[in-house]
C-alpha cells in the first residue's frame, strides 16, 4: 500500500505526466529507516525536510507538523503489515500537477512508499572487495541546492552505471573545484591517524542525516579530531581509512581505492559508538 496525501492506495497509477516531480524534478524526498515502529533520527529528518522546503520555496502546509507526518508514515507501515519489521521509507513532497517552470498553484502533495529491510540496527557490513574510484565524467556544483535531496540525481545514475561497467562497488563524486564531496549514495569520511575529515556542506555534499550522527559521535568520543574541510583526490591514497555513511547502511568501510587498500579499525569503533547511542536514545 502507498500513502497518497493521506489516502492508502495500491499503486502509483494516479500520477499523470503533468506531475511536477516527474516532469521537472520539482520534488524533495527523505529516506528513512524505521525499526519496529520507531523512526530513527526522526527529528533530524523532519527539520531537514522543512528547511529544504523553504529553500525550494514550497509553501509548507499548516498540517505538516512533526506528529502528523510521523503518524502518516507509521500508518503506511502498518497498512503494509511491517510495524514489527525494519523498513526503508521514502517520503516524497512535490507541488502536484500544473504549470511549466512556474507552478500554477502553491499546493503541496506527498506520498509515502515502504520497503522491508533485513537488518534492524547497523551491522559491520564489511565487504572484502568494497572498491571505489573517482567518477570524473560530470561534476557536482558547489552550493546550497546540491545539499538537498531532490529527484535531480542524474550524476548519481550515470555514476552507478559507470561503477557497474567497471566492476566497482561505488564511486566518489567531485565538485566543480575537483574536490571529493560524497559517494554515489552517501557522505564520505577520510581517516588519517586520529583525525577524521569530511567535506563541508559548502562544497556541495548532501546534508546527510547519518553524516550529522557520525559527526556527533566523533565530537563526543574524546578520541578523535573532526575536520570539515575540502578533500583533494590526492589525499585519498595517503589516508588510513575511508568510509561512507547513509541512514540505511550506517557505515560502510571502503577497502580499496585504486591500488591503495584501507584498514577498518576506526570505522568499526565509530559504528559501535553509533549503535550504543541508538540503544540509549
Amino acid at each position: 500500500m502507498i500513502n497518497i496525501n493521506g489516502e492508502l492506495v495500491e499503486d502509483f497509477s494516479f500520477i499523470t505526466n503533468e506531475n511536477r516531480g516527474y516532469k521537472y524534478g520539482d520534488v524533495l524526498f527523505e529516506t528513512l529507516k524505521v525499526v519496529h515502529g520507531k523512526i530513527l533520527f526522526w527529528e533530524d529528518h523532519y527539520f531537514r525536510l522543512m528547511a529544504s522546503m523553504r529553500i525550494m520555496r514550497m509553501e509548507i502546509p499548516m498540517s505538516f507538523t512533526m506528529e502528523f507526518l510521523e503518524s502518516e508514515i507509521l500508518k503506511t507501515i502498518e497498512a503494509n503489515a511491517l510495524l514489527k519489521s525494519t523498513v526503508r521509507v521514502r517520503f516524497n513532497v512535490d507541488r502536484g500537477d500544473g504549470g511549466k517552470y512556474l507552478p500554477t498553484e502553491k499546493k503541496i502533495s506527498y506520498n509515502i512508499v515502504t520497503e522491508s529491510l533485513k537488518t534492524d540496527f547497523y551491522s559491520n557490513s564489511i565487504i572484502e572487495t568494497y572498491t571505489v574510484d573517482l567518477f570524473k565524467d560530470y561534476f557536482i556544483a558547489s552550493g546550497l541546492l546540491s545539499t538537498l535531496k531532490t529527484n535531480n540525481k542524474i550524476i548519481n545514475v550515470l555514476g552507478s552505471i559507470y561503477a557497474q561497467e567497471n566492476t566497482l562497488d561505488n564511486c566518489l563524486l567531485l565538485n566543480t573545484n575537483k574536490s571529493v564531496v560524497e559517494t554515489l549514495n552517501g557522505n564520505i569520511f577520510v581517516v588519517s591517524g586520529e583525525t577524521i575529515k569530511t567535506p563541508p556542506i559548502e562544497d556541495g555534499c548532501l546534508k546527510g542525516i547519518m553524516r550529522k550522527q557520525i559527526i556527533d559521535v566523533i565530537l563526543n568520543s574524546g578520541d578523535y579530531v573532526l575536520e570539515e574541510a575540502s578533500i583533494s583526490p590526492f589525499e585519498l591514497q595517503k589516508a588510513d581509512e575511508l568510509f561512507m555513511t547513509n541512514v540505511i547502511v550506517g557505515i560502510q568501510p571502503i577497502l580499496k581505492y585504486r591500488k591503495k587498500e584501507f584498514a577498518t579499525k576506526i570505522s568499526e569503533d565509530i559504528l559501535k559508538r553509533l549503535n550504543t547511542k541508538l540503544r540509549l536514545s
